[in-house]
């Protein structure tokens, strides 16, 4: 029982892991976007 109950815990840490993996590069993406389209503007407003 106590097996089951670790190896449930281990599925559930290893999903968050790769939640906050996902979460990450989609923010990171986020960013590089934001700052694409400011360089963007900048450029054709000169």
């Amino acid at each position: 029982m106590a097996d089951l109950m670790q190896e449930e815990d281990e599925l559930i840490r290893k999903r968050q892991r790769d939640r906050s993996r996902v979460l990450a590069i989609l923010l990171g993406l986020f960013v590089v976007l934001m700052f694409a389209i400011t360089i963007a503007k900048l450029s054709v407003n000169q």
